[in-house]
């Protein structure tokens, strides 16, 4: 049986820090801070809600980040 792989680890910053910022900027960011995937999503997306290590998304409105969360 194959091993089961270990996650990366996710950068220690707070989701919470992108609220507020223009969405490109913040998805330039938190790649340089080391998330491997960044997801910008429209209010009241359709999402499939599986957990991704590494992963941050942002729901984006009006160009700003109104929420961010992990996975």
């Amino acid at each position: 049986m194959a091993p089961i792989p270990t996650p990366s680890a996710e950068p220690q910053d707070s989701p919470d820090g992108y609220v507020g910022l223009d969405a490109a900027h913040a998805e330039r960011l938190a790649r340089q801070r080391g998330w491997s995937t960044v997801r910008s999503l429209p209010p009241g997306a359709i999402i499939t809600m599986e957990y991704r290590a590494g992963r941050l998304n942002f729901e984006v409105r009006d160009g700003r980040v109104a929420r961010a969360w992990k996975g």
